[in-house]
């Protein structure tokens, strides 16, 4: 399988050459100002303005951020406020339109997951900031964890086969309105399978299940099928009391876990494994399997802030014009996964075929 974009993480001391990269944070709730403190706390960057329709909310930042200037809609803000980057954590739904403005005035944009809530939107804003020489990047963060990329380090260096993948992403909450929880939580897992193969799935299966009776998929179970015969497995929850957040890959001479809840232990590999010797069978039905028993390994992981990874990756991306780990065409991928999702649950759980632009795919591959 191909490999994925190689992530850099150093940003040059003077990223703009003349002053740090102004930024306008668009949508101020927990991810906003989350945000606002990582580029606050980095000398190349500098928050310039916050955009936030809540009056309450406004007021708040008003008072804790005296050297931000505040404005309560977009029209406000580009009329009022000279910058350069913006990051748009609003509702999903109107990530496309906020974000297509914010290009369409020279903006480079740094947009949250998912993207857009439509591959052709995705795509269109894509090829928009493309146009006019935009850095456009999306916000799958744990593409930036270290223990993900220390996986993918596993999977790269090893001459096993993969056999399959699991994710398990489950929680009380909390519930969005504008998404369900397939394309709240089961983005994240598509954006990090995607990574780990190098490549997307050629098909899904989805379940959903409205077990909250709040008119929207709360629980839902994905398999997917990627080249080669790879597959994977999704699982996300709204309503289980159980915490997880948990990735595992299984391959022919161990099993990678990580589990990002285990802050001593957040990957472990256990190098156990079983495959087929290439021999031939004495009778039908009759094979031979090699199984290896080795050591269980916790390698060290870096102790970094994904988010703060990833704002750094795009201020490097805007000062050498390079294309970010997660470009837009990565976020219009996992769209066609989701998008697929949905017609599979639409169908009662059936395979379906994932589709996208054959030029859009080239272009992020």
């Amino acid at each position: 399988m191909s490999q994925v974009k190689k992530l850099t993480m150093c940003v040059p001391a003077n990223i703009a050459g003349i002053h740090p990269v102004r930024i306008a944070v668009i949508g101020c709730g927990y991810w906003g100002v989350n945000y606002v403190r990582v580029f606050r706390e980095t000398p190349e960057g500098r928050v310039v303005a916050v955009c936030e329709q809540r009056k309450e909310r406004l007021l708040e930042l008003s008072d804790r951020l005296m050297d931000v200037r505040a404005y309560a809609s977009l029209d406000d803000l580009f009329a009022c406020e000279n910058f350069d980057a913006a990051v748009v954590c609003t509702e999903a739904t109107s990530h496309y339109s906020i974000a297509r403005r914010c290009i369409q005035a020279g903006k480079h944009v740094l947009v949250e997951k998912p993207i857009t809530t439509r591959a052709s939107e995705a795509e269109d804003l894509t090829m928009f900031a493309e146009a006019h020489s935009r850095i456009l990047m999306v916000g799958h963060t744990f593409l930036y964890n270290a223990g993900i990329r220390k996986v993918k380090e596993y999977i790269v260096a090893g001459t096993h086969r993969i056999y399959y993948l699991h994710a398990c992403r489950t929680n009380l909450g909390p519930i969005r309105r504008d998404v369900n929880a397939l394309w709240d939580l089961a983005t994240h897992d598509v954006a990090i399978f995607n990574y780990l193969l190098g490549c997307s799935p050629e098909w899904v299966s989805g379940i959903g299940a409205r077990v909250l009776r709040n008119g929207q998929e709360d629980v839902g179970f994905v398999s997917l099928g990627y080249p080669d015969g790879v597959v994977g497995h999704i699982h996300v929850s709204w309503a289980d009391p159980n915490k997880a957040r948990e990735v595992v890959v299984i391959c022919s001479d161990k099993r990678i876990v990580f589990n990002d809840l285990n802050g001593l232990e957040q990957v472990r590999v256990f190098e156990k494994g079983v495959s087929s010797l290439p021999v031939e069978a004495a009778n039908f039905g009759e094979y031979q399997l090699q199984i290896r028993d080795g050591d269980i390994l916790s390698p060290k992981i870096e102790a970094t802030e994904p988010l703060k990874e990833q704002c750094h990756h795009f201020l490097h991306c805007i000062a050498t014009g390079s294309q970010p780990l997660t470009s837009g065409w990565d976020g219009y991928n996992v769209l066609c996964v989701m998008e697929a999702v949905d017609r599979s649950i639409q169908s009662k759980g059936a395979q379906v075929e994932v589709i996208s632009n054959a030029e859009s795919a080239a272009r992020a591959a």
